[in-house]
């Protein structure tokens, strides 16, 4: 799915009132007509709600939500928070239409002294300010927002929580945001939406289609989407009955050192079981008896050194790379990688150590082979490419850096971003917190190290292994929760994800 701009979406609105032909305030009917249906569905008639609406587009779509409601016999109360006498005309028409119909009580807030106790149990909606903003609140907005946050009760943003912009909020005014339960969105979510400063005033997020035209959805270009299963399902690969191990390429696999033998026992797994041909893993001498006993299924190259990588194996009879897991960042060690990128030509995946190692000697970047893949997490990725105030900034930064250097970055958490050399961001779906633990990223490198050997462009491996993870993940914490989750439980579900979510058959998705 695509990821719009704020004034890409008043552009598909627009479009959609031109060319559907549909009137603004048709459009807005149907919008909160949706929005409507949500909130009926969640939640009983014992529920009070409170509806708060500022003076544009938002504001009228709360207001038509407003009267849906009352006509379906909901309790509901208006505040208009009045600091302007500038309204949209579709404001001002379901004004009209809601003082008609005479059965909700509006009052008109002028001043902060005006406001009456928010109770526990009201549903607030808010529909003070759309994407369109421009500036931070201050005012009687600002109080507002301040008003609803410290109520404690449960609050429904329509669009987008009111004082959130739909991108940069670096240089905002946390205070005089909104922090909503929900949010339920128009079609498309918002980009910062995927930013974790922004997770307490977005709450839990659900997209709600309002029939925006698809010719526009179409044709408008982004540089921003998010993976669904609809993409992720034609770009998998379905076996040749006479196929052999030899056709789905052989991974190498250079990871694990002393104390640290578990990382080359996780990606290995992991690689193999997400379809390599054949694996082969790098380790110390001291790693040999762990590895063959931990996963026959492998092959193992023997290190010169017994406690960590130091010397490059002969590479000529791989298809794919992966580095890092658990080497370390000693000296010996970083002459290894060193040696590894003077013999290397074909793109690799970069993990903790080996993104550790780079950072400390960043010139080396220039010797990566390009559409190489590095996964780091937020920290390593501070360390290699510099630190920023939000995560919003930092996005830009992955973006400059995948760019510059023709790599592609997965950077790791929730919404894991891939950004790629063509300047796109692609945000990952699948996962969950039960994932934040050790060994799991060991786990994605063997999963994208996998899908590189057996053939997929460096792109679709990215793509497409950060969601069989996350997925995996995602059928693990269903099993037996976030909490009790370890990384051996993604591996033993990475054929689940395949098979039972995603995988093509005979030309035909089974779900």
């Amino acid at each position: 799915m695509k990821i719009f701009r704020s004034e890409q979406i008043r552009g598909a609105d627009a479009y959609t009132i031109r060319f559907e032909p549909i009137s603004s305030l048709d459009l807005m009917e149907r919008a909160a007509t949706r929005l409507s249906e949500w909130l009926m569905k969640k939640f009983g008639q014992s529920s009070p709600f409170l509806i708060f609406a500022g003076p544009g587009n938002n504001g009228g779509d709360a207001l038509v939500v407003a009267r849906l409601l009352t006509e379906s016999g909901y309790n509901v109360k208006v505040y208009i928070i009045k600091f302007t006498d500038k309204f949209s005309t579709d404001f001002t028409i379901n004004l009209e239409r809601l003082k008609n119909q005479g059965k909700v009580e509006i009052i008109e807030i002028t001043d902060n002294s005006q406001f009456s106790t928010i109770q526990k149990n009201d549903i607030i909606i808010d529909g003070l300010f759309g994407s369109g903003l421009a500036r931070p609140l201050d005012g009687l907005p600002a109080l507002t927002v301040q008003h609803i946050n410290q109520s404690g009760a449960i609050v429904v943003a329509i669009d987008i929580p009111s004082g959130l912009f739909g991108e940069d909020n670096s240089k905002n005014i946390r205070e005089n945001i909104i922090h909503a339960t929900y949010t339920l969105i128009f079609q498309f979510p918002k980009l910062a939406f995927f930013f974790s400063e922004n997770e307490a005033h977005v709450g839990e997020w659900c997209v709600i289609p309002i029939g925006l035209h698809p010719d526009f959805i179409k044709k408008e270009p982004t540089n921003y989407y998010f993976t669904t299963k609809e993409y992720i399902q034609p770009m998998l690969k379905t076996r040749k009955k006479f196929s052999h191990k030899g056709d789905y390429g052989h991974a190498l696999l250079i990871s694990g050192g002393y104390g640290k033998m578990g990382a080359a026992v996780l990606g290995a797994k992991a690689c193999l079981r997400t379809g390599a041909g054949l694996t082969t893993v790098h380790i110390p001498v001291k790693g040999y008896e762990i590895i063959q006993t931990a996963v026959p299924e492998c092959m193992v190259s023997i290190d010169a050194d017994s406690k960590q990588f130091s010397k490059v194996p002969e590479l000529k009879s791989y298809t794919a790379f992966g580095i890092g897991p658990g080497i370390g960042t000693s000296t010996k060690t970083a002459n290894g990688l060193y040696n590894f990128l003077e013999n290397v030509n074909t793109p690799v995946v970069f993990d903790a150590d080996a993104i550790n190692i780079l950072a400390q000697n960043k010139e080396w970047l220039k010797k990566v082979p390009a559409g190489s893949i590095f996964t780091p997490h937020p920290k390593e990725f501070e360390r290699l490419f510099g630190k920023t105030d939000d995560n919003y900034s930092r996005n830009q930064l992955q973006i400059k850096y995948s760019k510059e250097y023709n790599i592609y970055i997965v950077l790791k958490g929730a919404y894991t971003a891939i950004t790629c050399p063509d300047g796109t961001c692609w945000f990952n779906t699948t996962g969950n917190p039960g994932m934040a633990t050790a060994g799991s990223g060991d786990v994605l490198t063997g999963v994208i190290l996998s899908l590189l050997a057996q053939g997929y462009s460096p792109k679709e491996a990215a793509i497409l292994g950060v969601y069989l993870h996350g997925l995996a993940g995602d059928i693990a914490a269903s099993k037996i929760g976030q909490e009790a989750l370890i990384a051996g439980d993604i591996i033993d579900n990475l054929g689940n994800a395949v098979v039972l979510h995603a995988k093509k058959t005979d030309g035909n998705f089974q779900t």
